[in-house]
Formats: structure tokens, C-alpha cells, sequence
């Protein structure tokens, strides 16, 4: 059987990342595939330790934390469903590390070195949006960690996410960028869906707000 395609969906909070994911899963799963989704931290017993504590856990107790559950992850949820040919679609992965862990005062070099050999998604897809539009996402929503208190951060967190796209292809990771500030849930998941059925294809032949870095051949 053919492995199946990892997704993985990061960007500040107040993007629409679950919605998102939400809306990209019944597209995908009407063109074959068979989909699984997810999230980091994930849902056993310790990604929801790491969830209860991230506002009390800082700098490396907590990226060493993050590191470990996302390679058990990997190796009892992610990695069997690739192999049965399913389609993985993940709530944040090393984008999220790369920014979040930033703000927390590590460097890339450190947060790379308790990363490495993390399995290479297929498609990396990075949400952003206006931080005007973030900030009332966020006020309309209400914060959930201690990352979203100040608006600051939140211009911080837009700035790292740029500065990991071409990191991140130097990693190999096939990136699509999409600008979520004017586009629904649904549009976002339709370029998605256009990425990941067409590998190589650029989705900015769809949506002029998405731009994929780094295509796999």
C-alpha cells in the first residue's frame, strides 16, 4: 500500500488553524483519501499534561517537552497511519516550535538539534493573516495561552513565521503560505486540498493569497 500524504497546518493563533483543518478534511476525503486528524500537543495523556502546563512551562523544560511527545507521536499515531496509505492532517508541528519556543528566548540552532530526523511532511502549510484581524479574531475568541496576552507577540509571532518558511525549505519542507485575512475557512481548505492533490503545483494558481516554497517533484 502507498503511504499516505502528511499535512501539517501551523500559524499564529487567531488564523483559523482547526477550522481550517476542519473544513480540509471532507474535501480530501471526497477526493480518496482516507483521513486522520490530529494535533500537537498531542491527545494522549501526556500532550494533554504539556497542553495543562504551557502557560507554567518555559524555555527548554518546555521545548524538550513539546520535542518528545511529537516523536512518540510520530511512532505510535502519525507514522502508522502513513504506512495503511491514510492521510495525516496535523494541528502544528516544527513551524510551531520554530516560533512559539522562539518567543520563549531559544535559538533555531537548539530548537533544530532536539528536532532532528523529525519525519518530513508532505506539504507545510503556514497561516498568517492581518495582525488587525488577528488580534479581534483573538479578542472575539478569547486567548488560550500565555503567547496570545500580548499583542506585541502577536506581530512577533507573524515576523518568526516568515523567518521559518526558509528554514523550513532548507529542510526540505514543501511550504504553502496562505493569507488568511480576506479568505473563508472554505477558500483556505480548497488550496489546501489543490496543493496536496497536485504535488509540485503551486497553489497560487488558485488562490493569489497562498504561495508554496520548496515543491517536491
Amino acid at each position: 500500500m502507498n503511504r499516505g500524504l502528511f499535512i501539517t497546518v501551523d500559524g499564529p493563533g487567531g488564523t483559523g488553524k482547526s477550522t481550517t483543518i476542519q473544513h480540509t478534511a471532507p474535501l480530501l476525503t471526497a477526493a480518496g483519501h482516507t483521513v486522520h486528524t490530529t494535533t500537537q500537543p498531542s491527545p494522549n495523556p501526556f500532550g494533554a499534561t504539556i497542553r495543562h502546563m504551557a502557560n507554567e512551562m518555559q524555555g527548554r523544560s518546555l521545548a524538550l517537552a513539546v520535542a518528545a511527545d511529537r516523536f512518540h507521536q510520530l511512532d505510535t499515531e502519525i507514522q502508522p497511519h502513513l504506512e495503511v496509505g491514510h492521510t495525516v492532517l496535523l494541528d502544528r508541528y516544527l513551524p510551531s516550535t520554530l516560533v512559539l519556543q522562539r518567543l520563549d528566548g531559544l535559538s533555531i540552532d537548539y530548537l533544530l538539534t532536539i528536532n532532528a530526523q523529525l519525519a518530513v511532511p508532505d506539504l507545510a502549510v503556514i497561516l498568517l493573516a492581518d495582525p488587525d484581524v488577528i488580534l479581534a479574531r483573538l479578542e472575539k475568541r478569547g486567548t488560550r495561552h500565555r503567547f496570545e496576552l500580548d499583542p506585541k507577540s502577536t506581530l512577533r509571532e507573524l515576523e518568526l513565521y516568515r523567518e521559518a518558511v526558509p528554514v523550513l525549505s532548507q529542510l526540505g519542507y514543501p511550504t504553502a503560505t496562505i493569507d488568511t485575512t480576506r479568505l473563508t475557512p472554505e477558500g483556505v481548505a480548497h488550496a489546501i486540498a489543490h496543493a496536496a492533490s497536485a504535488p509540485g503545483a503551486s497553489v497560487n494558481s488558485t488562490v493569489p493569497p497562498a504561495k508554496l516554497e520548496n515543491p517536491k517533484p
